[in-house]
């Protein structure tokens, strides 16, 4: 939450980075907030010093979802300071997390769908997670939270993702960094992490479009063209998707292009 930083503390970082932007060491200084720490000064601010791009931790664009996370901060913050962001021509990112306390597929798709209607070019995608030490590990404790296992999570985030492709809005990551503590357990105590989350909703978005090829299909060989970028994604996961598909077919070809 950079900008919940004293301004002068902000603005000692943020002059640091400017000899680096002078001497193009670097191109860009982006940062990620919370939506009720954004004002007028603030942005006038980033402005100064050359920043393009904020992310807000929108997480939730449903009301009860926020109440119920105690976020601290409302529909309506998001949407000011969305507004503002972009009025002031900085690049707007707004991150989501699904499975929240409260929270179901079809609050999470309007949630997608709303960050679309705000404006957003960037956007993140993150599974809820029970963390050590927190809150949300006694709801959990207790039986008042059960998060989504990983099979939900992957399918709630593969209804999801054509939501913002659809609309150009680029996906800057699908799911949390695998850090030492949540690979090892360290810190994490329920919920659907996994090392190789993206790849797992992106092999399942691959799976819908091969099934829907293979009803098309009456031969005894499926053959299909797939961009460099996606090769390992339509083959999937532990080659998930080839496995189905030689169940069915003699001879199974993916062709990269």
């Amino acid at each position: 939450n950079f900008t919940g930083l004293p301004i002068s503390e902000q603005e000692a970082y943020l002059k640091v980075v400017q000899n680096f932007i002078d001497n193009k060491s670097i191109q860009t200084i982006q940062l990620s907030t919370r939506p009720d720490y954004i004002s007028d000064p603030i942005l006038q601010l980033l402005k100064k010093y050359r920043v393009s791009l904020i992310e807000l931790g929108a997480q939730s664009l449903d009301a009860e979802v926020l109440k119920c996370t105690k976020r601290g901060h409302t529909v309506q913050d998001v949407e000011k300071s969305a507004q503002m962001i972009r009025q002031y021509g900085f690049e707007l990112g707004l991150q989501m997390m699904i499975g929240l306390p409260g929270d179901t597929l079809e609050k999470s798709v309007a949630t997608a769908q709303k960050i679309v209607e705000l404006g957003a070019q960037y956007t993140r995608i993150y599974p809820t997670l029970v963390i050590k030490d927190t809150d949300l590990e006694q709801e959990y404790k207790n039986g008042h939270y059960v998060p989504l296992t990983i099979d939900q999570a992957v399918d709630w985030c593969a209804q999801i993702v054509p939501i913002f492709e659809q609309n150009e809005i680029q996906i800057l990551r699908i799911g949390l960094h695998p850090s030492e503590g949540l690979i090892h357990h360290e810190t994490l105590v329920a919920g659907p992490f996994h090392i190789s989350f993206k790849e797992l909703v992106l092999t399942a978005l691959w799976k819908k479009k091969l099934v829907q090829l293979s009803q098309q299909n009456n031969s005894d060989t499926f053959e299909i063209e797939v961009p460099k970028s996606e090769i390992n994604f339509a083959i999937g996961y532990e080659s998930r998707n080839k496995k189905w598909l030689v169940e069915k077919y003699k001879k199974v070809i993916f062709k990269q292009i």
